[in-house]
């Protein structure tokens, strides 16, 4: 066996998964990973030598080689055990102790006990009386649009944004987040680089572009671009994908079948006013229940959802009349409206926004004074999500901000001022995992997701501590996470 803190394996915390080898193990490499990953035997990131005790990086020819090979001994190296750890496994109040996790290529294997012998050649994790638990998951992350300034995302090479959105997609999985569920935006080509390990990042679930009404929250066009003939074209943010202008059932049926082409696994329409939007107020309604339950069937005809953007009980009661799943934000429902959410059995999509350090940085008073608006509702909303029964998931809503992208650990441990650490430790994983889930066979991960379980993902943090007395450790991701594993993969060890 092999233990990742001894002298003679120092070299997996240098290499980490392959995606920080060399020129990402050249193009030759990576081919021959493609063809042996989604193989039973496959090893992502490294593979060991039982007779030499060595590793060699995911590029090397004698690893790609040694991985496909088919052997009892290479399917032994393909194990990982994590030992000496305290499990908290998505859904507990509490740590299971005295077992091990077993991996094996991109899934968990098995939770045995710690007693039983470990197979010949396989790779072992001491986890030193930390907490093993499940990736983290924002339900409610823009990967694209997270790092950017708005003027930036609006008007520079669309080119330098994607950049920038590969780098910030690195930082989120360092922060542990294995997993998002983008609400808006051109993701799919991120997307794509991280499934094949061009680039590192979490798993992404894509709506591609906002479906908004014209002057809707998804409307970023300029009064001089006003009024739009047919003739026009496309405004800029439409071309690069960030949005889709609907006005209509017909051209909502067409853009929204446009990001399930795309590769989209749910739907997002803005069917109410938003803060960063310039020209409706918080109290507007968008859209139509008509144009609504078009993208509804556009998405339940693919197996999939809406979800939307809307913070009344005007805007949600529409929105559920016409067939919605979830709700993104929902901060001035009434008790009325939250108890039909809970009734239909409805998902809300709700983020910690207060007037704090993570409030998102306004262009203009007006903005200000609707991020105030809103603002106010957030503890009724918690407290009705509760007192209803409401299926309920976390998310940040990051936008338009590189520093408020670097707090979404503590945007999580800051949910302890409505909830107990175990309740906030399962919505951020199997409960987020459960509404990734709902995307059906639009699901582009359909094994389990957020739960340390035979079969799930092989998406891991070791925690040094325990994060069920001390949120605060998800916050210093640097210092707290001694191993990020993501789909198999070491990607951090220290």
């Amino acid at each position: 066996m092999f233990d990742v803190d001894s002298g003679s394996f120092n070299r997996l915390s240098q290499v980490s998964c392959g995606c920080h080898s060399p020129a990402a193990a050249r193009i030759s490499a990576l081919y021959a990973i493609h063809e042996v990953r989604d193989q039973p035997g496959a090893v992502a990131g490294t593979a060991a030598h039982p007779a030499s005790g060595g590793t060699k990086p995911v590029g090397s020819p004698d690893a790609v080689l040694h991985a496909n090979s088919g052997s009892k001994a290479a399917a032994a190296s393909d194990l990982v055990a994590f030992v000496n750890v305290r499990i908290f496994d998505g859904k507990s109040d509490g740590l299971l102790t005295g077992m091990r996790v077993m991996v094996q290529g991109r899934l968990i294997t098995g939770i045995e006990p710690q007693s039983l012998p470990l197979p010949e050649g396989c790779m072992v994790i001491d986890g030193k009386d930390g907490v093993l638990m499940p990736g983290l998951i924002d339900a409610h992350w823009h990967s694209i649009l997270a790092r950017p300034s708005m003027l930036m995302a609006m008007t520079a090479d669309f080119n330098y944004v994607h950049t920038l959105a590969v780098v910030e997609a690195e930082a989120t999985l360092m922060r542990g987040f294995t997993t998002v569920r983008d609400m808006g935006g051109p993701a799919f080509g991120l997307k794509r680089a991280v499934d094949e390990g061009l680039t590192p990042g979490p798993r992404i679930y894509p709506s591609g572009a906002f479906l908004s009404q014209t002057s809707g929250h998804g409307d970023f066009r300029m009064l001089s671009d006003l009024p739009r003939s047919s003739e026009g074209g496309l405004s800029y943010a439409e071309r690069v994908g960030v949005t889709a202008i609907v006005d209509g059932t017909d051209q909502v049926l067409m853009r929204a079948r446009e990001q399930l082409m795309r590769g989209a696994s749910q739907l997002k329409y803005m069917a109410g006013g938003g803060v960063m939007s310039s020209y409706d107020g918080l109290d507007v309604t968008e859209g139509s229940i008509e144009e609504l339950k078009a993208a509804v069937t556009a998405a339940e005809n693919w197996g999939t959802y809406v979800t939307v953007h809307a913070y009344t009980s005007r805007a949600v009661g529409m929105a559920l009349d016409a067939g919605v799943r979830c709700v993104e934000h929902g901060q001035l429902i009434d008790e009325d409206t939250a108890r039909r959410i809970a009734d239909m059995g409805a998902w809300w999509s709700l983020q910690p926004f207060l007037d704090d350090e993570d409030a998102v940085p306004t262009q203009s008073p007006l903005q200000r004074q609707k991020q105030l608006a809103m603002i106010a509702g957030t503890d009724k909303a918690y407290e009705m999500a509760q007192r209803f029964g409401i299926k309920t998931a976390w998310g940040t809503d990051t936008l338009f901000d590189a520093r408020l992208a670097t707090r979404q650990g503590a945007q999580l441990a800051k949910m302890s001022r409505w909830y107990g650490a175990a309740q906030v430790l399962r919505m951020a994983t199997s409960v987020n995992g459960e509404l990734c889930a709902l995307a059906g066979p639009r699901n582009p991960y359909p094994a389990k997701l957020g739960v340390v379980e035979k079969g799930a993902w092989a998406d891991l943090l070791l925690v040094d501590g325990n994060p069920l007395e001390d949120l605060q450790l998800l916050s210093r991701p640097e210092q707290s996470f001694r191993v990020i594993m993501k789909d198999g993969r070491i990607c951090k060890h220290m």
